[in-house]
């Protein structure tokens, strides 16, 4: 037979876009448009319904940048439409390749309910399944114009100051039409059938059997009667449809999604509004298909819900109770998981789960994370602790270089916990359904032989809009069809039991799940990254001593309320492109004016419960908020410090520079202000490498092949500056307590004025950076070669560390050029080992080299700034102030101890006294994480402590007022199943075993 495959194939594709899909809607008549542009910031519905509007014609160009303008829009049916199916058509203006990045619609009633939204796949709304004729319409469109910021170049556009006044879009239809219901379902059997030969072997006998009936469907259209014939040709594809799939066919469990980013290309106050379109469009598409089932994650989205669309909020309540709207997740958002510290992490499946839990009755059981950057090896046990079972993620898929080995397997944890994970092999998280993808994820499926099944999550997403009658479509067709993957929508949950059950022995992957790309969100938008750690710190503080106080002084309210509502701010900033650094400028300028207002209420809720404690009286009262005594002061107490040791001393150095000595370091800084000894006077060693410099600023060229605020690319390292000229050095403080050498440089159009201090007792050099950066697709790094063998560098994470081999062997360890670590990094060689510390820095990178001596040199650097141009185009520019410290000859516990010292300042209050901890442990390897009084506001104390080395650890929990009982807890301060973590001495001692790494949460009842 002659080949005429690609013919048919052509005439397909040409009669389906020119003449079938245009036929859906036939006969339309033109609605009447009038408008209003709304002033400023989006209204509320009953002001834009009260609104005076003004004609407005199609063709009409609408929309300023973030602007919003009301269409209202009316008609009658005409009557000879009677008996027939009518939507009307709104188009906005859209493009239709990019839903979730435009403008967008929400329609409302005149009484101000809503209808449903409009985007380029639904731009359509149902006015009748059969007509009378001359019913009225009447609709009022609240359309957002955001403008299109996708195509990775500079702009001003993403804020609002600084975008454009010009419309964006212009009105293209407007129209009552007849559905034609044949010709849709037409539609819908050509493009599921021409996605799935397309597929299939040339050599397979499907896919000629379903081209001749294709081509035997287009013989029998009519071109003139699309609506007429539709019909017939719908009959000659009937049998190809019917085909049954192979007995052996890979198992799809489709799952209905949207992923929104809480912010991205857009401000958080447009994701409201993205949010209820989104869910107004799947509670009604539930009403029309009742076999539809939707997940949505995110806490905070349901919230959103609950406050601004209360009457869209009890729909999707109602569909939540039917089981077709689906919670997942558990966290508050889909957060960034590497730079979120551990207690952040609790708190977003506590508030997550408990709002799923109070709102609905639901326990979610599993974790929904397909787009953060990477996963850290903390999460298992986190998510076991949560009440969890379950974990799926989709970005690993986004590797450059090694591809993940497994699909569905047990992630196991630093401390040995695992939990049953899924990567769906489909390899999206926004899913079309098509033919494409469906045998992508059956062929790319690695459990080939174990298991039989994936999870596919369908619908447009990252901007929203969810799936369509057309994904659902889609899905019924595939259900059962030879040569497709089965096809079956269900609820997540039913997939993970499935896959359990039929793959209980999957393979273990230990650690950090790290991904290949986007190594750059560890160091873009400094301040963030600032304010998120720092707001961490002071909700830790807040919390200790608002408990304290709450338990020891008559009178004290502990602020419930405040500090929840000040957690889920700081939570939902933590999403996966806020904290990243990675969304436009408008959500960081506002995320700066967040944090501040955050540090001003938690200060004064901290100052209040310490000068409750304090009492009156004019004593200095040190109040250590650091989980570790320091300077004689209890760790959660307060009092007077002890004597800080032997007085430091500054000297010139030979050749030029200082050097500063307090008895345990001897720091030389030469003339360049370059640190080229660091001595360790107990044991007897150097720290810096010889011949090198430490706290080396250097500078690279920052213009990664794309993603520029996410990815740095490994080729940065082929040129570097290092900044060794010098303006000014000076000792600026001199005393017996501390010296401060000050070294200020300038380089390209900025500057760096760096403050070298040794404190008196201190085993460590702390170093505060101020940068005025006005660098432009430049990366700084600040340098510090160390003179350590280390095989391995220990970066701080979630309530412990997780090791990363120095040397690149393999291809897997090449790839962690830039790793992430929290408040310190660790390089050790057997016996002595170097801590690099940081109050705000989350990126690092450590290479090794071999010198002439035979000697190893470790060079630890942190990244301090970037100033990508996409999506912020001034990205860090302006001033910041970075903290970091060198601990030489510190161990792990040291490393620890002083991380949390350098995040955790003291705080003077005067007052009558000291003030005795509310609770104490006797282990310095036992870290108290967090002390807090309990979410049900019975008056109990909440303390999450966790073992911090990576060895087990026997420990005292003494509490310091009256307690009834101790109960091991998990996250959401529920009891564990078991006995209780210990008895209650009468001294309200508690001991504690912990395995490594392992995270306790004890409730303590009190008396």
């Amino acid at each position: 037979m002659h080949d005429d495959r690609s013919i048919t194939e052509h005439r397909l594709r040409r009669v389906l876009k020119e003449r079938v899909k245009p036929a859906v809607h036939s006969r339309a008549v033109p609605l009447t448009v009038e408008r209003w542009e709304a002033p400023g910031e989006p209204v509320p519905v009953a002001e834009g319904l009260a609104a005076g509007y003004e004609p407005c014609a199609i063709g009409d160009p609408w929309g300023p940048a973030w602007g919003t303008t009301w269409f209202r829009v009316t008609g009658t049916v005409p009557a000879d439409w009677a008996g027939r199916t009518v939507e009307a058509v709104l188009d906005l203006g859209f493009d239709r390749m990019m839903p979730g990045f435009q403008c967008e619609g929400l329609v409302h009633r005149a009484d101000g309910g809503e209808v449903k939204a409009l985007n380029p796949y639904n731009d359509w709304v149902r006015v009748a399944d059969r007509a009378e004729g001359g019913e009225q319409v009447e609709w009022y469109v609240e359309a957002a114009s955001n403008p299109v910021l996708v195509d990775h170049t500079a702009t001003y556009e993403g804020d609002l100051p600084t975008s454009g006044d010009q419309p964006l879009y212009r009105l293209a239809r407007m129209e009552l039409t007849v559905f034609e219901t044949e010709v849709w379902e037409l539609v819908q059997d050509l493009e599921v059938l021409y996605d799935l030969m397309t597929q299939l072997d040339t050599a397979d006998a499907r896919r000629p059997g379903i081209l001749r009936a294709l081509g035997a469907a287009l013989d029998a259209l009519d071109l003139a009667d699309v609506p007429g014939t539709a019909a017939a040709a719908r009959g000659c594809l009937a049998r190809v449809l019917a085909a049954p799939a192979n007995a052996s066919a890979h198992r799809i469990s489709a799952v209905g999604h949207a992923h929104i980013d809480s912010a991205w290309l857009w401000p958080l106050r447009e994701t409201v509004r993205k949010v209820s379109r989104t869910a107004s469009n799947m509670v009604n598409l539930m009403d029309q298909h009742p076999e539809f089932v939707f997940a949505m994650s995110q806490a905070q989205q349901l919230d959103w819900i609950k406050t601004y669309r209360p009457e869209l909020f009890e729909r999707v309540k109602k569909k939540i109770a039917d089981g077709q709207f689906v919670p997942v997740g558990g966290m508050w958002v889909e957060s960034d998981t590497n730079m979120v510290g551990g207690e952040a992490m609790a708190r977003q499946f506590l508030y997550g789960k408990k709002f799923f839990l109070d709102e609905f009755g639901i326990e979610t059981q599993n974790v929904w994370l397909p787009d953060s950057f990477g996963y850290t090896a903390a999460m298992p046990q986190i998510v076991k602790l949560s009440g969890s079972k379950w974990f799926l993620t989709q970005k690993i898929s986004w590797s450059q270089i090694n591809r993940f080995p497994h699909h569905t397997f047990w992630w196991e944890g630093i401390d040995g916990t695992r939990v049953f994970t899924h990567f769906p092999p489909v390899d999206t998280y926004n899913s079309d359904l098509g033919g494409a993808q469906l045998a992508h994820a059956a062929r790319n499926y690695r459990e080939k032989g174990h298991g039989s099944r994936s999870l596919v999550p369908f619908g447009w997403g990252d901007g929203g809009g969810g799936p369509t009658r057309e994904h659902l479509a889609r899905a019924r067709r595939q259900r059962d069809l030879e040569g497709s993957p089965r096809v079956r929508i269900e609820r997540p949950d039913a997939f993970f039991e499935k896959a359990h059950a039929e793959y209980a022995d999957a393979p273990v992957w230990a650690g950090e799940l790290y991904l290949e790309l986007h190594r750059g969100t560890y160091t873009s938008q400094a301040k963030t990254k600032q304010g998120n750690r720092r707001s961490e710190s002071l909700l830790r503080e807040a919390e200790l001593w608002a408990a304290t106080a709450a338990v020891r002084v008559a009178g004290y309210a502990y602020p419930y309320e405040d500090l929840e509502r000040i957690w889920k701010t700081v939570l939902l900033h933590q999403f996966h492109d806020i904290l990243p650094g990675s969304s436009i400028a408008w959500v960081h300028r506002e995320a700066r004016e967040t944090y501040a207002a955050v540090r001003e209420e938690l200060q004064g809720i901290t100052l209040a419960a310490q000068q409750a404690l304090a009492g009156q009286g004019e004593e200095e009262l040190v109040f250590n908020c650091a989980p570790h005594a320091r300077r004689g002061v209890p760790a959660g107490g307060a009092g007077r410090p002890a004597a800080a040791g032997e007085p430091v001393t500054v000297e010139e150095r030979h050749g030029g520079g200082h050097i500063l000595a307090n008895g345990r370091l001897l720091v030389e800084i030469d003339r360049r202000g370059l640190i080229v000894s660091v001595y360790d006077l107990e044991a007897r060693r150097e720290t810096v490498a010889p011949g090198t410099a430490a706290n080396l600023l250097q500078i690279h060229p920052d213009f990664p092949n794309m993603w520029d605020a996410w990815d740095i690319d490994a080729f940065y390292r082929n040129r570097v500056t290092d900044l060794v000229e010098l303006d000014r050095l000076e000792v600026t403080g001199s005393g017996p307590r501390s010296a401060t050498v000050r070294v200020t440089r300038s380089f390209g159009r900025s500057e760096a004025v760096q403050q070298i201090t040794l404190r008196a007792g201190a085993k460590t050099v702390d170093i505060v950076t101020e940068v005025d950066w006005h660098e432009t697709e430049k990366f700084l790094k600040a340098a510090f070669p160390l003179d350590v063998k280390a095989e391995r560098t220990a970066s701080e994470t979630q309530f412990g560390h997780v090791y990363r081999a120095t040397h690149t062997n393999t291809s897997w360890e090449a790839a962690k050029f830039e790793i992430c670590a929290h408040r310190w990094i660790h390089a050790e060689e057997p016996g002595w080992g170097v801590a690099l510390l940081n109050d705000s820095t989350y990126g690092h990178d450590v290479t090794r080299d071999v010198r002439a001596d035979g000697g190893q040199t470790t060079t630890v650097r942190l990244s301090l700034l970037r100033a990508p141009r996409y999506p912020d185009p001034e990205t860090d520019q302006g001033s910041h102030t970075l903290r970091f410290s060198l601990a030489p000859g510190a161990g792990i516990g040291d490393a620890v101890r002083e991380g949390h010292a350098l995040n955790l300042p003291e705080r003077v209050v005067r007052g009558a006294g000291p003030v005795v901890p509310l609770v104490a442990v006797d282990e310095d390897a036992v870290v108290v994480e967090a002390v807090k009084l309990a979410e049900d506001r019975s008056g109990d104390v909440i303390v999450r402590l966790y073992e911090s080395r990576g060895g087990r650890a026997r420990a005292t929990l003494t509490a310091y007022f009256p307690v009834a009982a101790a109960v091991e807890s998990d996250l959401l301060e529920r009891p564990l199943a078991g006995p209780a973590v210990g008895v209650v001495t009468p001294e309200g001692r508690v001991p504690l075993t912990l395995r490594p790494f392992q995270i306790v949460t004890v409730r303590l009842h009190r008396a």
